[in-house]
């Protein structure tokens, strides 16, 4: 059914499921809604500028061409910074295609909201480069490294507003409309057993890996310098001192095991993930949304860039399914003529 209407989005953030955003965008064209304003958080802030701007389809076909080496080339590993990726390739190509965008000049109105982490508050960028709005909302912790602007430390603006209703509220439109990626768990398809190459595999678990080696490394020098430190203190040797901790008697644990598959990039995304819906549901309270739309946190991982065309292909799903659900627009009622 075709309907028509002026539409506000608060896009969420989610790493990779935020692909899904651009299908939801797709479906709401196709259906004869006219997008009037957006605001947007990590991911969403990414898709929202780029289609404020009117580039959002180089940016899809880009995308959706992706494999998982290329991905790879383009995440810059940054093993001495607060953060596993500087982001600097991935932006260069979305900076390309924004061609120097400003904010104020859009046709469409477009809210980042990012967090800056030394005041403990939110920003709203609504002036200014999108390429620099994006890049700054974008910085999920321990992933994206944050970036210094006038002074302010910024980062992922979902710690504070992960669904950003707020900003749209002075936007006249017919519908608003939230798009979450942490929706409900959905049982994945039974795709049979698989043989996995190097090349498939998550790229979490590249990254997992890299981490692992940095940790280790890291533990074994700051090991070495405490070591160093405690034999000085009492003129020993390192080597002997550190033969002379005593045992500790063996316990019996009272914890079950861990999951085999739980990684230090895991617990970061269930963490970040606990957190970010308690925010958005209290931040939604305040600012309901008419409509929301919301994406499985199970349909991929937070790194899987190169899965453009399957979470679009969702996001087109769960936007048909979530609009078919609205109440139809009421049928104009019977005039009657003056008598």
């Amino acid at each position: 059914m075709t309907r028509s209407g002026r539409v506000v989005l608060a896009l969420g953030g989610g790493g990779a499921r935020g692909y899904a955003h651009i299908g939801v965008i797709q479906v709401l064209e196709e259906q004869g809604y006219e997008v009037v304003g957006i605001a947007g958080t990590s991911m969403g802030a990414l898709v929202g500028g780029l289609h404020a701007a009117g580039c959002l389809d180089g940016y899809t076909e880009w995308v959706g061409n992706l494999s998982q080496r290329d991905v790879l080339r383009l995440l810059d590993p940054a093993l001495r910074t607060p953060g596993m990726i500087r982001g600097e390739r991935v932006m260069g190509r979305v900076a390309d295609l924004l061609d120097g965008a400003r904010i104020e000049d859009l046709p469409i109105p477009f809210t980042a909201v990012a967090t800056d982490l030394l005041a403990h508050r939110e920003v709203w960028f609504q002036r200014g480069p999108v390429e620099v709005a994006v890049r700054a909302s974008i910085a999920l912790p321990s992933f994206f490294t944050p970036v210094m602007l006038n002074g302010r430390l910024l980062a992922d603006g979902g710690m504070c507003n992960p669904v950003p209703m707020t900003p749209l509220g002075g936007l006249p439109a017919d519908l608003r409309i939230a798009v979450t990626l942490s929706g409900e768990e959905t049982d994945p398809p039974d795709a049979g057993p698989t043989q996995e190459s190097a090349e498939d595999r998550p790229l979490s678990e590249w990254y997992e890996r890299l981490r692992h080696t940095a940790s280790q490394v890291l533990e074994l020098e700051a090991g070495r310098r405490v070591s160093r430190w405690f034999a000085a203190r009492r003129g020993e040797d390192p080597a002997a001192a550190a033969g002379s901790v005593p045992e500790l008697p063996e316990m019996v644990s009272p914890y079950d095991d861990l999951p085999d598959d739980l990684g230090v990039l895991r617990v970061m995304e269930l963490s970040i993930d606990s957190l970010q819906r308690v925010v958005a549901r209290y931040q939604m309270a305040g600012y309901p949304p008419d409509l929301q739309i919301s994406v499985p946190k199970n349909s991929c991982r937070t790194l899987d860039f190169h899965r453009a065309a399957e979470m679009i292909a969702l996001g087109r799903s769960v936007a048909t399914d979530a609009l078919a659900r609205l109440a139809p627009p009421p049928a104009p009622g019977p005039t009657s003529e003056p008598g």
